[in-house]
């Protein structure tokens, strides 16, 4: 049983790396003109052709992720109503209930939807192809999140078993990015909210059910999951695991060594490896202070030597992988 669990902890794409998905997503982008109609024919059409429970997923995922847009709009008026009626049990209710009418119908007529919306789909289809799926319901983390008022679940991802095995996956995040600024939505597939590694979804999801951590050792506190580092969506391509610095904010003093671990997918090259460090006036690209690759471990080491307040985000291959802040004191 002890062997089981532990097992179950590590439950990843790799787990999968013998198969090619080339033939899932291809199927699932020959149909990007069906509807939702007809959820039972989308799903025979998605999965008929396909031999594994992996790749039946997976042209499942890949479906809906490249074809149903995030709607930023209908977040924010989601989001404003909740944290509106979160005091008041019987009207969130209502606003609960109405919404999520209007959401479905928005799902449906226009394939537009938020995480809620993401996640029942996915289940739907993977459940009409007799695959195990769940929603998981809990708590996002993106750098935009108000993590001061973060008091109600604000997202939604899925769970889906394969060959007895419960996986992870996000598949609003995956689809694109959509702009707060101009609330327009851009298809921008990320595969590495695919079947992700549990300890580095753990850094942005906080499940309201423990039992979707998918490991036992040593689970966030809430605590611990509001004062994490912030990753970024390409952090999900680059890394399987982020191991520390465990907390965002960081006090120092001027020359004491700062440590970063990872666990990456393939082996980094020294020089891929670069800071971006902003000190409140002005940014600047900085080597750090040492880089030690090991295979896919990653060790790099910095030096402060000067006081103040930064904001240090890594870079990995140009791509922006985290975020950390240091006070460094005399």
């Amino acid at each position: 049983m002890l062997f089981i669990i532990a097992f179950q902890s590590y439950a990843q794409i790799s787990d999968f790396k013998h198969i090619d998905f080339k033939k899932a997503d291809s199927i699932a982008l020959a149909n990007s003109e069906e509807d939702l109609y007809n959820l039972p024919l989308l799903a025979y059409k998605l999965t008929s052709d396909l031999d594994t429970e992996a790749e039946q997923f997976r042209a499942i995922y890949f479906w809906v992720t490249h074809n149903i847009s995030n709607n930023y709009s209908l977040f924010l008026r989601n989001k404003h109503q909740r944290n509106r009626f979160k005091n008041d049990s019987i009207k969130l209710e209502d606003w609960n209930y109405d919404f999520k009418k209007k959401l479905f119908k928005k799902l449906l007529k226009k394939n537009t939807t938020i995480c809620t919306g993401y996640a029942y789909l996915v289940k739907e289809l993977a459940q009409l192809a007799n695959l195990n799926c769940e929603i998981v319901q809990g708590y996002g983390r993106v750098s935009t999140t108000d993590i001061d008022n973060l008091n109600l679940p604000n997202h939604s991802w899925n769970s889906i078993k394969l060959d007895n095995k419960w996986y992870l996956c996000d598949p609003t995040w995956a689809s694109g990015i959509p702009d707060p600024n101009t609330n327009t939505f851009k298809f921008q597939y990320n595969d590495g909210f695919f079947l992700a590694e549990p300890k580095l979804f753990a850094i942005n999801h906080f499940p309201i059910e423990k039992k979707w951590w998918l490991f036992e050792d040593s689970t966030p506190t809430f605590a611990d999951f509001l004062g994490a580092p912030i990753v970024y969506g390409k952090a999900y391509e680059a890394l399987n695991v982020h191991n520390f610095p465990k907390q965002l904010h960081q006090d120092i003093n001027i020359s004491e060594k700062v440590t970063f671990g990872f666990k990456t997918k393939e082996p980094p090259k020294t020089e891929d490896i670069i800071f971006l460090i902003d000190n409140g006036s002005h940014s600047k690209k900085v080597k750090p202070s040492s880089v030690i690759i090991e295979e896919c471990s990653l060790k790099i080491e910095h030096l402060f030597k000067t006081k103040g307040f930064y904001d240090v985000h890594l870079y990995i291959k140009n791509e922006l992988v985290s975020t950390y802040t240091f006070k460094v004191k005399n």
